[in-house]
């Protein structure tokens, strides 16, 4: 007999039309629709598991209660020629992510770089999948995203900061291209939640709990505690994940009029809503860079080839497989998930069947 603690595998196609439907359930156009299940397919596939269909409970709540913006009017507000400020109209960030990304894209086609800031949007989903279309065009890509509070900069006991993460692709010519995708925290909340719904403990360093004092509980966590910087407490190197997360901050929702650091709104309907405002909805900042305003893109390719292999010929440390380029673990899990399909524990089957009551799309 199956184990019921183990991941039951379904379908890609299978999870992204029940994703498709479910968000055209509470008022989101079919095209809309559609891409925001690239996105969270896009997460599943490459195994970031915290970030695809786990998060659809979420998007859902907050669509049917009526805190985002299911039709969007998505606008430029401000522009230069290599530059843009973004309202996504309180829209579901993973539509207005994309349309700000394909903005940049488009300016990187006309003068060579393309930076576009974006307020008064909602989660956007994984960061990798925006350089991923950059990518797609031949381009570097930058994508990054501040988000509610859950990490505590170092030294202190309070949730001032998301996890902000920060991706930025390189193509590569005839190796595989270089895909960074990683959050300024110690870890990715989700990691945390899934630690719960396993009810599994977490590592040392990954957070704290309500007092301050590290834990290795994700309840304790979750229930009041915060989330640590990338590195740690200072000891560790923790002061450099700050500045990281503060300059993702300060690029996603200083500079474009979104709430910036504690006032950031939250990703989920039953998180803390902050009392104060300094600006609208979350921020979200995307980068793309044209190669040839720099060097032949052949030639960079090339030069990207033998950065890789040279990193991946370096001695491996004993009782290690070797070192990995950033984007290995990633493509493996796609090559594995489109061959196998996508699986999911069972508090995330549970959630999505929880979905298929409430919105009348089948999903078993």
């Amino acid at each position: 007999m199956p184990n019921p603690s183990e991941p039951r595998t379904y379908p890609i196609d299978r999870l992204r039309e029940f994703t498709e439907r479910v968000f055209q359930s509470v008022g989101v156009p079919e095209a809309d629709a559609r891409q925001a299940a690239d996105v969270l397919m896009a997460s599943d596939l490459r195994g970031i598991d915290s970030h695809g269909v786990a998060r659809l409970r979420g998007y859902y709540d907050l669509l049917a209660a009526g805190r985002i913006n299911p039709r969007p009017r998505i606008r430029v507000v401000r522009e230069r020629p290599g530059t843009a400020t973004v309202d996504g109209d309180n829209g579901l960030g993973l539509v207005v992510g994309p349309a700000a990304n394909a903005i940049a894209m488009e300016k990187a086609d006309v003068v060579g770089s393309g930076w576009v800031g974006v307020r008064n949007t909602n989660h956007f989903g994984i960061a990798g999948y925006y350089p991923l279309q950059a990518l797609a065009r031949g381009m570097i890509g930058w994508a990054m995203t501040n988000a509610s509070k859950l990490v505590a900069p170092v030294w202190s006991a309070d949730r001032m900061l998301g996890t902000n993460p920060i991706a930025i692709a390189f193509p590569g010519k005839e190796e595989p291209p270089i895909v960074i995708d990683m959050a300024t925290s110690a870890v990715a909340y989700g990691k945390i939640e899934i630690a719960m719904r396993q009810q599994k403990p977490i590592p040392e360093g990954w957070a704290v709990d309500a007092s301050g004092s590290p834990t290795t509980n994700p309840t304790a966590m979750i229930e009041g505690g915060s989330l640590l910087p990338l590195g740690g407490d200072r000891e560790r190197g923790g002061h450099k994940g700050y500045a990281l997360s503060a300059m993702v901050d300060i690029l996603c929702a200083v500079l474009t009029g979104a709430n910036w650091g504690p006032f950031a709104p939250p990703f989920a309907l039953r998180q803390y809503i902050p009392e104060q405002s300094v600006g609208q909805g979350i921020g979200h900042f995307f980068g793309a860079l044209q190669i040839d305003g720099f060097l032949d893109p052949d030639e960079f390719g090339s030069r990207i080839d033998d950065w890789i292999r040279t990193f991946r010929a370096s001695r491996p440390a004993p009782g290690t497989p070797g070192v990995r380029i950033p984007g290995d673990p990633e493509r493996e899990a796609e090559a594995d998930r489109r061959a196998s399909g996508i699986p999911l524990v069972a508090a995330v089957v549970d959630d999505l069947r929880a979905i298929a009551r409430q919105s009348g799309i089948p999903f078993d």
